[in-house]
Parts: structure tokens; sequence; C-alpha cells
């Protein structure tokens, strides 16, 4: 180890004007490592803000296209999809997610048609389509772990033949990876990717995401049944290897402010691309504090490189718009 000694070592040398700082800087925020997520809904015309997450907006079909015309002008090429959609549509089994007519199906299509080179990961999730907000079927008042897996497989059939790049199985059931995986080889999409939410802590920051899309719970059951508690980071190896065992190509923590800790750990002990969501309640209480200047807009690239400088290879974050037009 080398001994350093003031004054023929002073750190100051090195920080002394900003390009300096940026030649040496060991994470910089590139845009193009950037994921935005999108919700889309059918019970919307046009716009419309969600009121728990400032700026951030539900669209309908024409209005996300535009949107995402100006991502791509800015140089987003990632999106994340997300559903709302109306009660109506909505059971116990989740069973409009099989459709392969449905909303989110439709609304892909579509995208995929007027931007066939934008790359979309879609949300594997059952919580969007129930009656009680749950990731899962509910059965003998649990989510029951096997029915969950035969819908998930095959919603994960009827995304994939609606252009969806990138599945995101989000529903934490054990086996899911590999149900998905086996699916995707019969029907011959080989290369289709999954970006597992291998270490998806139950967490109270989801909540703004629950209003954006409609899925807060209706039942006593807790999500803690079968999303990680987020006492534990050993457990994450063993979620993270039964994933990697099950065919997953990429990795994700959430959320990620709060488990850098994780993502270091996952990011240095396994090979898989590991990216981390900056989620909902994180972006609000950001953007809560900015609008009370508590601090200002400085602490979104700040946040947003602490994540990267902890492990992570890409960040979906509903920031990703703002990066790209101020830091782009």
């Amino acid at each position: 180890m080398i001994t350093r000694n003031f004054p023929k070592t002073r750190a100051r040398r090195l920080r002394k004007n900003s390009v300096i700082r940026d030649l040496i800087s060991e994470t910089s925020l590139n845009h193009k490592k950037l994921i935005q997520p999108l919700f889309v809904s059918d019970t919307v015309k046009g716009v419309e803000e969600i009121s728990s997450m400032p700026n951030q907006f539900r669209f309908d079909q024409n209005s996300v296209l535009k949107e995402i015309e100006e991502l791509k002008g800015l140089g987003i090429n990632t999106i994340a999809l997300f559903p709302h959609l109306k009660s109506i549509k909505k059971d116990n089994e989740g069973s409009e997610a099989l459709n392969p007519e449905n909303f989110l199906c439709d609304t892909l299509k579509k995208i995929k048609q007027h931007f066939p080179d934008l790359v979309v990961i879609v949300d594997v999730a059952l919580d969007p389509y129930t009656t009680s907000g749950h990731d899962g079927i509910l059965k003998d008042g649990k989510v029951d772990n096997e029915l969950t897996l035969d819908a998930l497989s095959k919603m994960s059939i009827t995304l994939t033949h609606s252009g969806a790049d990138i599945l995101a199985p989000s529903d934490m059931m054990d086996g899911r990876i590999g149900y998905i995986r086996d699916e995707l080889e019969k029907n011959d999409f080989k290369d289709t990717v999954i970006l597992s939410y291998a270490v998806k802590y139950a967490s109270s920051y989801y909540g703004p995401f629950r209003d954006a899309v409609g899925s807060k719970q209706k039942e006593g059951i807790s999500k803690k049944t079968y999303q990680m508690d987020f006492r534990n980071s050993k457990e994450a190896r063993k979620e993270v290897e039964l994933d990697i065992q099950e065919g997953a190509d990429i990795l994700m923590v959430k959320p990620a402010l709060p488990n850098l800790d994780v993502i270091k750990v996952v990011s240095e002990e396994y090979d898989l691309p590991v990216f981390a969501y900056q989620v909902s309640g994180e972006y609000s209480m950001l953007m809560n504090g900015i609008d009370k200047n508590l601090f200002d807009s400085n602490v979104i690239p700040e946040t947003l490189v602490s994540i990267f400088r902890a492990g992570s290879s890409s960040v979906l974050t509903y920031f990703a718009k703002w990066i790209a037009e101020n830091n782009g």
C-alpha cells in the first residue's frame, strides 16, 4: 500500500475546476443508459397527470406515440411500459392479461409499428389486471404460486407476440423465470430477453406507482408474503442465483436508493448485467423536496450517479427524460 502525505499529495489539485473533475470522474451519467417508464391508459383521452407523481402522466395510444417520438429525439431508445385499465376488465384471475387483443398488446403493436427500433420492456405481472391488486391469483385466502406461474407464462407469450423486446417479470413468484423461459423456448422465442426483478423488496416506496396503474390492494393479504423482506440482504443472493439458473438475462434490484449495498453485491458477485429501478416513491420524494425548495434539482443527477456508482448497468427512472433534456 502506497503511503501518501501532505503537502506532496494534495487531493484538491484534481478538484480545482470542472474540466479536470470531469476528466477523472469514475462515474458519469449517460442518458442512453436510462430507461423511461411510461403509463398507458384506456380510461383517458390524451394525457392525464398522475396526482401522486408530479410531471408524470397516463397516456392514451395516440399521445404515447407523441411522447415516444420526443424521447427518441432526446436520445432515449428504451422504455418500460405499464398499463392502467378500466375496472370492468379486472377479475380475480387477471384473465385480461392473457387476451392477445387487450389494450396493452394493441398499444405495444402500434408502438413497434411506428418505432421498430425502440426497445420496449414490458412488465409481466397480474396486478394491473386483478381485482385484488395482487401480482398473482388468489385462492383459499392467499396468492397461489402455481396458478400464477401458468398465467404469467401465457401472458409472456402474448406480450412477445405483440412485440415486447424484453420481458420483466416483477411478481416474485417462485420459479417464474424458469416457467417463462421454457414457454418462450417452446414457442421459438429464443431471443427474447428476460429482465428478472430478482431482488424486489416489499416496499412502501411503491405507493405512487400503484396509484398510477390502479392496483392498490383491496384484500388483507400482504405483498410481504411473496416480495422480499427489506431487512434481508443475504437472501438476495439466493433469489439471484435461482433466477440465473432458470434463464434470466438481466437482473433487477428494486427500489434503488435504499438498496445500494445490494446493487453493489449483486454486480460484483454475478456476471449478468444489473439494472436498478428508481421507483415512484423515490421520484415523488425528490420532486416534492425540489418543489418545497428543500434542495435544488441537482439532487436528481446526484442520486442517479450513486446508483450507477454502486454497480448498476442501467437505471429505470422517471427522471430519464429530464436528464436527457438537462444533462444530456
